[in-house]
């Protein structure tokens, strides 16, 4: 199967001069350029925070931004994606080239502010629906193969979820936003959850990634 190849473009980390924009470059580095100037939700807390738009066979969506993403102007760029960086670098790419070769998105692209009982506020409904947009242009420009939710929200947006042990460490065949693709879902790396440091949480996960590492689009982007 051919998949586009995960150059960078010309706004995010690791632009490079080689060749011309193809046209569908050129419209996912128009829609970041849209995106990042979004205001819906007016309970959000901006920035908006975007991966690079990379052209890449496979979308990585997670939950929303924490109150650090905002600063440093990229999701996953605190304690927890630390973490979730380091499953990946095991498996054959370290933080720099995932960021260079995988979409990274998110269900919400804003922080959602803390809850009043801990922690980070969960996104409500109508925040998840907004936001939506955002993705299914993404999947329309993108046409992933392989699709990674980290995190039970991200994971409920493409497949029935009522305990993580039921859905990861599974390869999985899903439709999501009309398009037909693979997804294998991660736990969430938050320093709060112990799910994926418990016996039975770190099995699954440890199969989750066996699985990601074989994955013919993996297997091409570790490759580029």
């Amino acid at each position: 199967m051919d998949f586009p190849s995960p150059n960078p473009l010309p706004q995010g980390e690791g632009f490079s001069l080689r060749r011309p924009m193809s046209n569908r470059e050129q419209l996912i580095r128009d829609h970041r350029a849209a995106l990042i100037h979004c205001s819906k939700c007016p309970a959000m807390i901006g920035p908006v925070v975007s991966g690079s738009p990379v052209l890449s066979p496979i979308l990585l969506i997670g939950q929303a931004p924490g109150d650090k993403e905002g600063g440093f102007g990229k999701p996953f760029a605190w304690t927890a994606g630390k973490t979730m960086f380091k499953w990946f670098e095991r498996i054959g790419l370290d933080e720099e080239a995932f960021r260079q070769r995988v979409y990274m998105a998110a269900v919400c692209r804003c922080f959602p502010g803390k809850n009043p009982k801990g922690g980070d506020r969960v996104p409500n409904p109508t925040e998840i629906e907004y936001c939506a947009g955002w993705l299914q242009a993404e999947v329309d420009l993108l046409k992933p193969t392989l699709i990674l939710p980290v995190g039970k929200l991200a994971i409920s947006q493409l497949m029935p979820v009522k305990k993580l042990n039921d859905v990861i460490g599974t390869l999985h065949p899903v439709t999501f936003h009309g398009h037909s693709a693979e997804a294998i879902p991660l736990p969430h790396p938050s320093g709060a959850s112990t799910w994926h440091r418990t016996e039975s949480g770190l099995a699954l996960l440890e199969s989750a990634l066996s699985i990601l590492q074989q994955h013919q689009a993996w297997q091409h982007v570790c490759n580029q």
